[in-house]
């Protein structure tokens, strides 16, 4: 597990739009996940930010996720 989750200063372009509760909506979406270990990338987090602010609706988020999960899995894993 990375050391510090701060993924609003590693990416605030995505968050500078965001409204204080989109932000924090943003923020606790992936929270738990990386508690569990996993790290947010930016294209996840972009979805995200696109889906709170109304860019994107719910089938367009949820097929940009499984796009994306379908690409992780496709991908050799790492030795």
């Amino acid at each position: 597990m990375a050391g510090e989750f701060d993924i609003e200063g590693r990416w605030p372009e995505l968050f500078a739009p965001l409204d204080e509760a989109g932000r924090r909506a943003v923020v606790n979406a992936f929270a738990s996940s990386w508690h569990e270990g996993w790290v947010p990338n930016r294209e996840d987090v972009a979805n995200l930010t696109d889906f709170v602010r109304g860019e994107i609706d719910e089938a367009e988020y949820d097929r940009r996720a499984a796009e994306a999960a379908e690409r992780h899995r496709a991908r050799p894993a790492a030795r």
